[in-house]
């Protein structure tokens, strides 16, 4: 584990440079509770200089060849295969998730580096001929200018890759402010980038917390902002960003129900449904925190996961045979508990509680065991609350028709999986269900990066999404040129 303490430094201009702030935050290992770092919260007087170097580097960046802006991703892939060891293992001691997670965090952000390579086609217009009598019309896709990022600390490494690929490819400026909690992986991943050969400017990197944020959102140059968070910050940062003219996607908080039919292969959707409520300890916008049976199959399912949840081991995420890390810091060990406890004060019961869960060798880490809350009130608070955490609440509905009225009441609308062998329910399920990502016999419809990564209600704001073709969307806009060159012209050359 890394041991040592450091302060941050930003990355401006093509140069890494301290910051000016007097005000820092301690970086913590979650499994160890020591400090590994320190970040600065950089003051809005050097977003202002950040931003006016992006903005310079982007008037040179949109005109090299869009051939030409794909090398330095391709050169960026290699490097982070070659480092991925040390990247996960950064992943892992900041943010806390087993080894096996931080790989394929890791694999996921490479998936966009790959797709966003196609951006020669991805961002091609369209034209017509002869629209009318000697007019052509055509549309262009031309990059935006300065664009930010403000991502979040479960998936360091990915979600900026959702955006840095595509908003460079498409020849805009990228800024990206990350999660205080987890600076240590952006800092590894730049110096990467820096490797890349990027031209000084094009990709930023500025450390920081609240003040960064609203200088990104406030400055008239900064033309788009993307942002993961929760449901309170994303509405927040959407209405600030667009009252300022901004573009914004911004996705929100998640309460994910997955919905188990009577004719499911019992094992497996338990097995996938375990590894979705716990993976990441909970702490991911894709997990699994409602499991809703139908008809006979509760007693089955619900057998199989306390089986599971009981035996998933719990440690430090680089040690042998560890299945779930800890929550990512103490506040946040003491609000799932709270929340567990709220739970039961509503009338759930913890079949499996993992509260005051320790582990030897790491007893002051943030470690909260898989937990199983059974007959939990659908009306009731823990029902509806992202509780972001290792933290599975059971249901029960008498038919499908129930299941879905149950997962359609709910405000998010990220994601929701159906388990069963029954195609016609399979459809219904999919056409009827308000949520943006839908898993079939799937415990994390997490989307390739071909296709963009929905979300719905309350889960998303804005209208473009992150990945694939709304990336390409999102960083350029369109211009359309109407012509007329008439016959006469051609006759004097």
């Amino acid at each position: 584990m890394t041991q040592t303490q450091t302060r941050l430094q930003n990355f401006v201009g093509g140069h890494w440079e301290p910051s000016r702030a007097a005000e820092v935050q301690p970086v913590i290992n979650p499994a160890t509770a020591q400090t590994l770092a320190d970040v600065p919260l950089t003051t809005a007087q050097e977003v202002d200089r950040a931003v006016q170097a992006a903005e310079a580097a982007f008037h040179e960046w949109r005109e090299v060849a869009v051939g030409d802006r794909i090398q330095p991703l391709f050169k960026l892939k290699a490097l982070i295969e070659e480092h991925i060891e040390d990247l996960a293992r950064t992943i892992t001691d900041e943010c806390g998730k087993t080894r096996a997670e931080s790989i394929g965090e890791i694999r996921r952000g490479i998936e966009n580096i790959e797709v966003a390579t196609g951006i020669p086609m991805l961002m091609q217009g369209y034209n017509n001929e002869n629209i009318a009598s000697g007019i052509d019309e055509h549309m262009f896709r031309q990059p935006l200018g300065v664009v930010a990022a403000i991502t979040p600390f479960n998936f360091p490494a990915m979600i900026p890759l959702w955006f840095l690929p595509y908003a460079v490819a498409t020849g805009n400026a990228f800024l990206l402010k990350p999660s205080e909690r987890v600076p240590l992986t952006t800092e590894k991943l730049f110096r990467l980038i820096e490797q890349a050969g990027f031209p000084a400017g094009v990709l930023s990197l500025v450390n920081g917390g609240k003040d960064v944020v609203n200088a990104l959102l406030d400055h008239p140059q900064v033309r788009a902002i993307s942002f993961v968070g929760s449901t309170p910050v994303a509405r927040s940062i959407y209405e600030r960003g667009a009252k300022n003219g901004k573009r914004v996607q911004a996705q929100g908080g998640a309460k994910n129900p997955a919905v188990i039919l009577p004719d499911a292969d019992m094992e497996m959707a338990a097995t996938i449904l375990a590894d979705s409520a716990f993976g990441c300890a909970g702490q991911r916008c894709l997990a699994t925190s409602v499991a809703i049976t139908v008809g006979g199959g509760r007693k089955a399912f619900t057998d199989l996961m306390v089986d599971l949840a009981q035996s998933r081991r719990v440690g430090y995420g680089f040690d042998e045979g560890v299945q779930m890390g800890p929550v990512i810091n103490e506040q946040s060990k003491e609000r799932v508990e709270g929340l567990i406890e709220k739970g039961v004060q509503e009338g759930a019961r913890a079949i499996v509680d993992g509260r005051q869960a320790k582990v030897p060798g790491y007893e002051q880490g943030y470690f909260v065991g898989p937990t199983l809350l059974e007959n939990v009130p659908p009306q009731g608070e823990i029902a509806r609350t992202e509780i972001f955490g290792p933290v599975l609440s059971l249901m029960h509905a008498a038919n499908v028709d129930e299941a879905i009225r149950l997962v359609n009441e709910r405000a998010f609308g990220n994601q929701a999986s159906l388990f069963t062998s029954s195609g016609a329910a399979a459809r219904k399920f999919r056409h009827e269900v308000r949520a943006g990502n839908i898993g079939i016999n799937i415990g994390v419809a997490a989307p390739i990066a071909y296709f963009p990564f929905s979300g719905w209600g309350d889960s998303f704001f804005g209208d473009l999404h992150a990945q694939g073709r709304h990336g390409v969307e999102f960083y350029t806009e369109t211009k359309v040129v109407v012509e007329r060159w008439p016959r006469e012209w051609s006759r004097t050359f």
